[in-house]
C-alpha cells in the first residue's frame, strides 16, 4: 500500500530511519540497566509484560488497520513472515528463559530481523501508522533478544546453529506450501523484496535463488556465532596461561 495522503515516504538511512536504529540499539541496554540497578525480580517481569503487550497490541492494530483499509485480502495477512515467527519465539523466550527457545530467537531475531530494520521493505514513512507498526514489530524483536543476552545470560553454542537450521527448514517447507496456495511472497520465497537488501544480490532464477537463500542463512548464522566463538577462544587461551 502507498503512504496515506499527507504522510511521508520512507527513505533508507534518512533522519527518521537513523533515529529508529539509534533507539533500537540503545533501548535494550537501558532496560537491562533498570534490571541491574533494581536487583528485584519484579522489574524484569514488568519489562517482559510490557514488551509482550506492546508486540501483541502492535500486531493486532496492524491487522485491524490493514483490514479497515480494505486493500489487502486475507491471504496477505497470514502470520507467515519469518519475523512473525521470530516475534512469537522471542516472546516465549522472554517468559520462559528457555535456552532452546533462545537459540531460535537469537538467530532468527538478529539474523533475519536486523536485515529488515536496516533495509526495510517499507514505503510509508513517519508518521504513517504502518511506519510505527513495522519498526515496533521488528525493533521489538531485536530489543527482546539483546535484553535476554544482557539480563538472562543466554547465549548460543555450536550445536545451536544445527538446531536452528532445522527449525529454519521447517519454516521454509511450511512457508513454501502457503506461498504455493496463496501466491503471496511470504519469506520472500516467491521473489526478492522491492527494497534493496542482501537478497538483491542473489540470482533471478527462482530455484537458484532459493538455494542461495539457504547459503546466505548459513553465512548469517556463522557470522552471528563468530563473537561467541572468539570469546570462547580467548577464555580458553587465558585459562592455559594461568
Amino acid at each position: 500500500m502507498p503512504p496515506l495522503e499527507g504522510e511521508g515516504t520512507f527513505q533508507h538511512f534518512s533522519g527518521q530511519h537513523l533515529v529508529v536504529l539509534f533507539v533500537t540499539a540503545l533501548l535494550p541496554f537501558l532496560l537491562a540497566a533498570l534490571v541491574w540497578r533494581s536487583r528485584s525480580d519484579r522489574v524484569p517481569r514488568a519489562i517482559v509484560v510490557v514488551l509482550s503487550v506492546i508486540l501483541i497490541l502492535n500486531y493486532v492494530i496492524y491487522l485491524a488497520f490493514t483490514r479497515s483499509c480494505g486493500e489487502l485480502p486475507w491471504t496477505q495477512m497470514l502470520p507467515m513472515q519469518m519475523c512473525d515467527w521470530a516475534m512469537v519465539v522471542v516472546m516465549v523466550t522472554l517468559w520462559t528463559r528457555n535456552h532452546r527457545w533462545f537459540e531460535v530467537a537469537y538467530f532468527w531475531g538478529i539474523g533475519g530481523t536486523l536485515q529488515a530494520v536496516l533495509t526495510p521493505n517499507l514505503h510509508a514513512g513517519f508518521p504513517d501508522l504502518r511506519f510505527f507498526n513495522f519498526f515496533i514489530a521488528h525493533s521489538g524483536i531485536i530489543v527482546g533478544v539483546v535484553f535476554l543476552i544482557l539480563t538472562a545470560r543466554l547465549r548460543p553454542y555450536p550445536m545451536s546453529i544445527v538446531r536452528v537450521l532445522l527449525w529454519s527448514e521447517a519454516y521454509f517447507v511450511i512457508a513454501m506450501i502457503v506461498v504455493h496456495l496463496t501466491g503471496v511472497n511470504y519469506g520472500f520465497l516467491l521473489h526478492k523484496p522491492e527494497a534493496f537488501s542482501l537478497l538483491s544480490y542473489l540470482s533471478d532464477d527462482r530455484p537458484l535463488y532459493l538455494l542461495q537463500m539457504h547459503g546466505l542463512a548459513l553465512i548469517f548464522f556463522a557470522v552471528l556465532y563468530a563473537p561467541w566463538a572468539i570469546y570462547d577462544s580467548l577464555v580458553a587461551a587465558r585459562g592455559k596461561l594461568i
